[in-house]
């Protein structure tokens, strides 16, 4: 049976004009790094849960990346996170949402699927959850990052937010054309034909109120049925929510026998758009077939699978 890890490193304005050669290298040895990691447990007859895990956190250890060590500041000027994570085998799910100091999110997402009883836990609720699990936590400190650090500065005494540290240019935010939506995701099939979908994110720069997207919302940012696909989103989150992104893929293959192809860009390319959201996704079906699909002008993007074939990218 072949096996296949897909992986998004966020999507949105990216394109040449905003990368250099450096950035380039820096982008495809972090989106490498992490398909080495998941791949590696794929190649041992390891679960596609396990090397969905092992992909993100490799993601959430890089701080080019928004979700864990890269998240983004609040408008309190705080790191908080959210993830979620589900297994096709069986419709489980975990997730956490709101969560300080928690160096993996990913981890605890699945702490909560295995051991809560529970799909999703916010906020301290969640931080004494991992702590009880012994989940490893990190300070503040760790979490700090020069360049995330300034774009926060720059906008903290106003109402505006900004989708990751580039700003983006939708109504009622900053305008900036160089904006990315910075979320880092994983779906992969095993050799069993077992499916799994995770997402992790900083969320937005400068965000009030507690806010959450869809990165922790099972059905909106991430999805899995072994009997469909595996779905992770990264985008405007508001749009992917009132949508139910991963979960509308889902359906259109199970209940109009749409391919894993299709679907996707029924909802991205068509369903999306007329509702004025952006972004992207990565998805995999139990024959191991992947697509990426997105809206935008690029999304960081990664494949390896038991053909031999391999790809990473960037633009559109």
């Amino acid at each position: 049976m072949s096996f296949t890890l897909v992986i998004h490193g966020g999507a949105g304005n990216v394109t040449p004009a905003i990368m250099n050669a450096d950035l380039e290298k820096q982008y495809t040895a972090g989106l490498k790094e992490a398909l080495d990691s998941g791949y590696a447990l794929l190649e041992k007859g390891g679960s596609s849960l396990d090397a969905v895990v092992a992909a993100i956190s490799t993601l959430e250890d890089n701080p080019l990346f928004n979700a864990g060590r890269g998240a983004v500041f609040t408008k309190k000027g705080l790191n908080e996170m959210d993830a979620s994570i589900m297994d096709g085998s069986n419709l489980a799910a975990g997730a956490i949402a709101g969560v300080r100091n928690i160096k993996n999110p990913i981890q605890l997402a699945k702490e909560v699927m295995i051991h809560s009883g529970h799909v999703l836990l916010s906020g301290s609720g969640a931080v004494e959850f991992a702590i009880n699990q012994g989940m490893t936590m990190t300070p503040d400190e760790y979490f700090f990052n020069q360049l995330r650090y300034d774009q926060w500065v720059d906008i903290r005494d106003t109402n505006y937010t900004q989708l990751d540290h580039k700003g983006d240019n939708l109504k009622g935010h900053v305008p900036n054309p160089e904006y990315k939506f910075g979320t880092v995701g994983a779906v992969a099939c095993d050799a069993k034909g077992n499916l799994a979908a995770g997402t992790s994110t900083g969320g937005m720069t400068n965000k009030r109120f507690g806010r959450i997207g869809d990165s922790p919302i099972v059905g909106a940012g991430t999805y899995a049925n072994n009997n469909t696909c595996a779905i992770s989103c990264t985008g405007h989150g508001e749009y992917f929510l009132r949508a139910v992104v991963a979960y509308d893929v889902s359906c259109l293959m199970e209940y109009k026998g749409l391919s894993l192809h299709d679907a996707c860009n029924t909802v991205i390319k068509d369903k999306l758009v007329k509702m004025g959201g952006e972004g992207g996704l990565i998805a995999v079906d139990a024959k191991g077939n992947f697509d990426f699909c997105f809206n935008s002008a690029g999304m960081y993007r990664g494949m390896r699978n038991s053909e031999g074939k391999e790809e990473v990218a960037f633009y559109g």
